[in-house]
């Protein structure tokens, strides 16, 4: 987290027993130690959230992406659909218009 090294600890820990004296250091480390503990524990959540958030944002993303193509995938079927009903009902509607002129249909030869 921060670049303290081992010179920079004890020039801290003589300042602090000066400053603070023997008798007060350890419940001072203590109380010290309990708020960085806290403030630790508040980075890795906000850190794990922002991260959770990320996730369900990269979800959502994904679905989206999955849903457009299922829908171009819907759309396509249904004009193959169409296309395929259309040319069914062309033989059927020139059938109709050959059975009112009272002419016979070409029959298929067995291939």
């Amino acid at each position: 987290m921060f670049d303290i090294g081992f010179a920079e600890l004890i020039i801290i820990a003589v300042v602090g027993l000066l400053v603070i004296g023997p008798e007060r250091l350890p419940g001072t480390i203590r109380t010290a130690n309990l708020w960085l503990n806290r403030i630790k524990r508040g980075f890795n959540d906000i850190k794990q959230e922002v991260q959770q958030e990320l996730h369900d944002d990269s979800v959502m993303q994904e679905l989206r992406k999955t849903g457009e193509q299922l829908k171009k995938q819907a759309e396509g079927i249904g004009q193959d659909i169409q296309e395929t009903t259309e040319s069914l009902s062309e033989p059927a509607l020139e059938g109709s218009s050959i059975a009112d002129t009272g002419q016979k249909l070409p029959e298929k030869s067995a291939e």
